[in-house]
């Protein structure tokens, strides 16, 4: 039987380097959008707005995509449906508020490096949560490595050569905290309900709640236009598809072999964020950051040796 696109050597490469250019790409897209909908970096009732309807198209088109897959979009018994809300309120909901205001507040480039420490909380957070996904000498020193990486981002202005802020580079890090918690808990979930139904669940659930805070807090998008349009319906495109097609990957494929591609996002997100928002990449602080989050990510997914005996 020939192997799918999800097994194979170069399709998986191909794939999660989609993903990772895709996830990559949603830090200019939303600085464009805040701009195109004239969304002020303090007004965060629109910027809920924005990101609530973003997540709910998102959830909507995968649960369209699961359907027509044939899987069981209305198979979760009570418990799990609360378990999927629960997620969607942590994974997309709180994350995307700090993660939304945040990048109201700060740079591309400064957030896509700073969004990339993550990948490091979620290997302290596995080490307390997982017998068999220790920290060793390893994932420490990648670890270390990493957050030395959002130090150095942060030098070269503000008192005493440190430029951060709790609103801008502050929120992105929780944001980020937000996400490695949540995935390990969707993990859990995943084992007893299909991957795809779930995640279009929560992206749903997650942007309603969105959606809810925004109106509430009397949020609008006043610049809503064809442009304006295009990208979000982009943007909830570009998640739907990250998502899923993560997710079967996950699925064929050892987690750490998938996750070692976590690098690729940074990457993308600063040089996207160089280029669609002219933002300034040639500064040695965000050069030397991105080099040292990079190899940090690659150090802690790196598979173990086999021991010899």
């Amino acid at each position: 039987m020939k192997p799918s696109p999800y097994q194979t050597r170069s399709g998986v490469f191909a794939l999660a380097t989609l993903c990772c250019l895709l996830w990559g790409s949603a830090f200019p897209a939303v600085k464009n959008g805040y701009a195109l909908l004239h969304i002020a970096p303090g007004d965060v009732p629109s910027q809920m707005l924005f990101a609530g309807w973003r997540f709910a198209l998102a959830g909507a088109i995968l649960l369209m995509v699961a359907a027509v897959m044939k899987k069981p979009l209305l198979a979760l018994n009570g418990r799990q449906m609360r378990q999927v809300a629960l997620l969607g309120l942590a994974q997309t909901t709180i994350q995307y508020v700090f993660f939304y205001v945040g990048l109201a507040h700060a740079s591309g480039v400064k957030s896509s490096i700073m969004n990339a420490t993550g990948v490091f909380f979620s290997v302290v957070l596995a080490h307390f949560l997982y017998a068999n996904d220790r920290l060793n000498s390893r994932k420490a020193l990648g670890c270390l490595i990493g957050f030395l990486g959002v130090i150095v981002v942060n030098l070269g202005g503000g008192a005493f050569g440190f430029d951060f802020s709790l609103l801008g580079e502050g929120f992105i890090v929780i944001a980020a905290f937000m996400l490695a918690a949540a995935s390990i808990y969707g993990k859990r979930l995943s084992a007893d309900m299909d991957p795809m139904v779930m995640t279009g669940w929560q992206l749903f659930i997650g942007g309603a709640i969105l959606i809810g805070i925004g109106v509430a807090g009397g949020g609008h998008m006043e610049g809503m236009g064809l442009q304006s349009g295009a990208l979000l319906l982009y943007m909830a495109l570009l998640s739907a598809v990250a998502f899923a097609v993560w997710s079967l990957l996950l699925k064929h494929n050892p987690v750490g072999l998938i996750a070692a591609f976590n690098f690729l996002i940074p990457v993308f997100g600063v040089s996207l964020s160089a280029l669609f928002l002219g933002e300034s990449l040639l500064r040695w602080s965000y050069l030397a950051a991105l080099g040292l989050v990079c190899a940090g990510i690659w150090l802690v997914t790196r598979p173990s040796r086999p021991s010899r005996t």
